[in-house]
């Protein structure tokens, strides 16, 4: 089977190379973006992979369509990227991952809002230029604190089980609850309202939907305790930008801790340090001290990386060899499924 690599980046290729060893596939890796004027480079390649920051869109699919393309194999959880009906009409099958692991996710919003709190990225900074004092690094005790999780699945329920460890009191919201999290005393599922009035830290673990899209708005921050941080590892249109930059100049939000932006499309994943920023928004967002921003990267672990080439390539097996995936994407299917970003 030939495949063509789409938006590949360094740090990934040698999980697929190496997996590869056991299906001994033609793989060729592109390091341009797949979209409607990259598509034709899939000519004479049955399946593309694509990244989730693609535009997989009803043009795209079309060129690829017409250059053979059967089959495209997402190394990522989540497909809202994907015009999943207009693949259905074109008869191009999508394929996805998942699950990798939920506890790189989880792990890195943890990472994010200690790093906050306790101001690490400024001491280091700060450290490093032979500057010893401590003004301005006052964070708070997270024992006794009220977390709210918005999205009980894999990475959610992992990341609710950390703060559990940090003696966190933990609320939550899910349309889908998992009941064995509340048997077990890990924590305690409450109306959206309710998990609004009381977190001291929110942090977001659902999918993005019609339903999710802007979920956090200017309406939800208005019902948040004062002073509340707010994480987001998920999906960055889950939160409603110009909102959050009114809510920290306000002094209502006490801070920031993004993996996502809703446009990083072309502006993670590059290096444009020598580039003027162009997108207003995330420019203001940055200049908060309350802000703390990585350029999603939670996926990104050895374990992560190697089980998305496994299951990816395991993915593209099953559909040459004609047998179903459980791991297709269909439009009228209904995904409980909480993406770990990537």
């Amino acid at each position: 089977m030939k495949v063509a690599f789409f938006s590949t980046h360094e740090f990934e290729k040698e999980f697929f190379i190496t997996r590869n060893l056991e299906y001994s596939m033609e793989l060729k890796f592109f390091e341009l973006p797949l979209n409607s004027q990259t598509a034709p480079l899939a000519k004479g390649f049955p399946t593309v992979c694509g990244f989730v920051t693609d535009q997989i869109n009803e043009a795209t699919l079309k060129i690829l369509a017409e250059n053979g393309v059967q089959l495209v194999a997402l190394r990522s959880a989540g497909y809202n990227n994907v015009d999943l009906e207009a693949a259905e009409r074109l008869g191009i099958l999508v394929v996805r991952v998942p699950g990798y692991s939920p506890h790189a996710v989880a792990e890195h919003a943890v990472a994010l809002l200690l790093s906050l709190n306790r101001k690490i990225h400024k001491a280091y900074a700060r450290v490093r230029d032979l500057n010893f004092s401590l003004e301005g690094f006052v964070g708070f005790d997270l024992s006794g604190k009220t977390v709210g999780v918005i999205g009980t699945g894999r990475i959610g329920s992992v990341f609710a089980h950390i703060m559990k460890g940090f003696s966190c009191k933990v609320i939550a919201y899910d349309k889908f609850p998992d009941q064995s999290l509340q048997d077990k005393e890990i924590l305690r599922y409450v109306a959206i309202d309710e998990l609004y009035e009381n977190s001291d830290i929110i942090s977001l673990h659902l999918p993005l939907s019609p339903e999710s899209y802007h979920l956090i708005d200017q309406a939800a921050f208005a019902r948040m305790k004062p002073g509340v941080v707010l994480i987001n590892t998920s999906r960055g249109a889950l939160i409603d930008s110009p909102a959050l930059v009114q809510v920290l100049k306000s002094g209502q939000l006490g801070g920031a801790a993004l993996d996502v932006y809703e446009e990083e499309e072309g502006i993670f994943f590059k290096d444009l340090s020598d580039q003027v920023l162009r997108d207003d928004v995330l420019a203001r967002l940055l200049t908060f001290p309350n802000v703390l921003l990585t350029s999603h990267q939670g996926f990104l672990t050895k374990e992560a990386l190697s089980e998305i080439a496994r299951v990816t390539l395991h993915n593209i097996s099953e559909f040459e060899a004609g047998r179903n995936s459980p791991n297709e994407v269909h439009k009228a299917t209904h995904v409980k499924d909480r993406p770990a970003s990537r």
